[in-house]
């Protein structure tokens, strides 16, 4: 198929503006300032049935049309925080076409009526950064930011903000409190961000596939948008592809795409021609499927009624031979070492997960193990003050229900009987 998204990822030196501008670029941007008023781009959005793709899948348009009208300063902030393991898309974006992303921020600024922008990227990426910093200067250098754009009036910033390498900044309160330069600890909610965020002003976060959309709604329409995908999830989707597949990368597909035609016909199909064991569809927070679901659309409604979740868009693919305990039991490390400490169901609640993985890995685990993984697992669920505590519970509970023979194998003869290592990006 076409690509749109990543139409310009690999035209050499994409990341410049001169390119951006050869291929069309920031068109959509002058359309918006010379002919649309920025409710007109709010409805747009809403019509095109755009969803945020950081995750929840909640409908962009209807986001942006919670801030409360006559309240300013508001604050659009692009998350750029993409932490979650095997998720690398947005990376891709960032460092070979950052003018995409910054066109999608001023047209999203726009219609929100945002004067100052802040993309706040992991700290890890430092190239993603400096590309995003370049073509901030190139934009104003064009006219594209800074006062009276395009004489239309509108004024508009964008500052880069590296954020400190922790995957609790991805969640968006903690980001906001990281921004305003506090540690990165969540807040309760509600009062929303869209009403009270950063600096206690309405402010809109979006990530930064979700914007990169933004300029393609405005340039083809809202029909069509909806003319791919599906009823509920049109458009299309990045997907992340990494595990034990042949050809591991970031494909642009429409949403709806079965999952077997993503690992086979783009991925290769899996290492050694292995069959698939497990596949997490949306990032390591996704709870796993089986090879019974690999007929499943990637689409947020049908993916949830497989038992998981669209998520990222970050599909990481284990093949028989491959130990779930094993991989469940790196996740989980990686989720007690993030864990902020804040609350007492993340701080408790995780850590003893991971250890009683470990034990468990370790050959020294009880059958009874297993009924507290779950019960903890219920400790967590909805009780955390952030979604990290539901975030830790999927993998676990999952591979519990579909893959209970790997972890009694563990306890049962105390060592590992499927020793092969899975790689996620």
């Amino acid at each position: 198929m076409d690509k749109f998204l990543l139409r310009n990822v690999g035209v050499p030196d994409s990341h410049h503006i001169e390119v951006y501008l050869s291929r069309g670029g920031y068109e959509s941007w002058r359309r918006v300032l010379t002919s649309m008023q920025p409710q007109a781009v709010v409805d747009l959005v809403k019509s095109s049935g755009l969803r945020g793709r950081g995750g929840a899948g909640f409908p962009t348009g209807m986001k942006w049309g919670f801030v409360p009208q006559g309240v300013y300063p508001r604050y659009l902030v692009c998350n750029a925080d993409e932490g979650e393991p095997g998720t690398c898309k947005d990376r891709v974006l960032m460092e070979n076409d950052p003018h995409l992303v910054l066109e999608g921020i001023a047209i999203s600024s726009y219609a929100i009526e945002a004067h100052l922008a802040f993309i706040y990227v992991r700290g890890e990426f430092t190239l993603s950064a400096e590309r995003l910093e370049a073509a901030i200067a190139e934009a104003h250098a064009h006219g594209f930011l800074g006062k009276n754009i395009l004489g239309s009036g509108y004024d508009l910033d964008i500052v880069v903000h590296r954020g400190a390498g922790a995957y609790i900044c991805g969640e968006e309160t903690a980001l906001l409190t990281s921004l305003e330069g506090e540690r990165g600890n969540p807040r309760l909610k509600p009062p929303f961000p869209a009403t009270e965020g950063l600096y206690r002003k309405p402010t809109v976060i979006n990530n930064v596939e979700t914007l990169a959309n933004v300029p393609l709604i405005v340039q083809y329409g809202a029909e069509w948008y909806k003319s791919m995908g599906t009823e509920k999830s049109p458009g299309i989707k990045l997907f992340a592809l990494s595990g034990q597949v042949k050809r591991p990368g970031v494909y642009e597909l429409p949403l709806g795409t079965p999952l077997r035609t993503l690992i086979e016909e783009y991925g290769g199909g899996t290492l050694e021609n292995r069959p698939v064991k497990a596949v997490i569809p949306g990032g390591s927070s996704a709870p796993m499927l089986t090879a019974a679901h690999l007929d499943t659309p990637l689409d947020y409604e049908s993916i949830a009624a497989a038992g998981s979740m669209l998520g990222s868009g970050a599909v990481i693919v284990i093949a028989e031979g491959t130990c779930i305990v094993s991989v469940v039991r790196r996740l989980i490390e990686f989720y007690a070492h993030e864990d902020c400490g804040q609350c007492i169901p993340g701080r408790e609640g995780i850590a003893w997960l991971a250890r009683i993985l470990e034990r468990i890995e370790a050959g020294q685990g009880r059958e009874e193990d297993l009924d507290l993984l779950l019960d903890i697992c219920d400790g967590l669920s909805g009780r955390s003050l952030c979604p990290l505590g539901d975030a830790v519970v999927g993998p676990v509970r999952s591979s519990l229900k579909h893959f209970r023979d790997d972890y009694l194998a563990h306890i049962r003869t105390g060592q590992c009987v499927q020793p092969v290592a899975v790689t996620i990006a």
